[in-house]
């Protein structure tokens, strides 16, 4: 039988937590990891609607992508609106995971699933995130090498892609001279010692840098263990927003009208801020918000940016400077697609029957123009 916990690691795997951004609150927000799971429901958020429809079907697990409990919380009471939906999911066994950030700058992830759509292809990151790894090197004698291994591979070091316990040795010559107060394994106070070590390298994600000194100090021999750790950068392994082309140039007005008939429609529709003759080649792209990013978009020589929620200054600003044209895309549209793609990866991957919940979680229900 298929946990929440398996799911969990599913999710995690496909969009690893640690390309989320510093701010965000992902993974599991309620539920117990060793519950069973044979029903999985999946939407962009969790909305009083979106609950209801969660539980109606009987599903164990609602899998989102705006986290419940993004900023910070005083209260899960009932008469508190998202109180109302934990105590709801809670009561009905059903639990509720998020992948936000991490899934719009995951490879296969949201930008990725809009870029898609609207035919952009040779896609990169619009604001790459590269990997960064710690390179550690421990001078251990040579019986108990195989301890301290262990021990460090036991907290994840020592993992490459999709290599475990990886590490290299040197053998070499450790000079050290015990010093009053010292309780030192080899030697005696006061007299220089000579022994045999080896030095064991490895890297490990940063965030594991506490685990490993612990791991280190229990299982190395010396009450003063030496070692060293240097920061290594990586390749790029992420991040949010895409670059790319289209397969053939096209106009602004035609491309908006792309981007309208292949996003879920709305009642706001598609904007765009520009001539609308202008030629359409390379587009940037950001689901979600994505203002803050409109220098990368610049910066990467984009004809085009699609993104969403633009507001009325950075946008008009950002004309005065020149391309790229923008167009705007309703939050909801630029995002829901993405489930789509969760739920078949839970049938795939974990046989489990997966319904994405086709409630419009999009706010706005009125749009009207001057009577003419």
């Amino acid at each position: 039988m298929t946990t929440v916990a398996d799911i969990r690691q599913t999710m995690d795997a496909a969009f690893p937590p640690a390309l989320a951004e510093e701010w965000d609150r992902v993974g599991l927000i309620c539920g117990d990891p060793s519950a069973n799971v044979s029903r999985v429901a999946v939407a962009l958020e969790a909305t009083d609607a979106v609950v209801d429809h969660a539980i109606d079907q009987g599903a164990d697990m609602l899998i989102v992508h705006h986290p419940l409990l993004l900023r910070g919380t005083h209260s899960v009471a009932t008469d508190d609106p998202k109180g109302r939906l934990l105590h709801r999911l809670i009561k009905n066994d059903c639990a509720l995971f998020a992948a936000h950030t991490n899934a719009d700058a995951a490879q296969g992830g949201v930008n990725d699933i809009l870029a898609d759509l609207l035919g952009v292809t040779e896609t990169k990151p619009l604001n790459p995130i590269k990997s960064t790894l710690h390179k550690w090197g421990v001078m251990v004698p040579v019986d108990h090498v195989e301890k301290v291994k262990d021990a460090v591979f036991a907290v994840g070091a020592g993992k490459i892609g999709q290599y475990s316990h990886c590490s290299f040795e040197t053998e070499g010559k450790g000079q050290f001279l015990p010093e009053d107060g010292s309780h030192p394994a080899l030697g005696s106070v006061g007299k220089i010692e000579h022994a045999t070590e080896v030095r064991v390298e490895f890297v490990a994600r940063p965030n594991l840098d506490d685990d490993i000194i612990d791991a280190i100090a229990r299982a190395h021999p010396y009450e003063e263990p030496a070692f060293d750790c240097v920061t290594m950068s990586g390749g790029v392994i992420g991040g949010i927003g895409r670059v790319g082309k289209l397969a053939s140039p096209t106009m602004l007005k035609e491309f908006t009208q792309r981007v309208a008939d292949a996003l879920p429609e709305t009642v706001e529709g598609i904007r765009a801020a520009g001539d609308p003759d202008t030629r359409i080649e390379t587009v940037a792209l950001c689901s979600g918000a994505g203002d803050s990013f409109l220098d990368q978009a610049r910066a990467v020589g984009a004809d085009v940016y699609v993104t969403s929620d633009l507001r009325h200054h950075p946008a008009d600003e950002h004309l005065r400077s020149g391309k790229p044209v923008l167009v705007d895309t309703a939050h909801w549209a630029s995002e829901f697609p993405w489930c789509a793609s969760v739920a078949t990866m839970m049938r795939e991957q974990l046989g489990l029957p997966a319904e994405v919940i086709e409630v419009r979680t999009d706010p706005w229900t009125v749009h009207a123009t001057k009577k003419r």
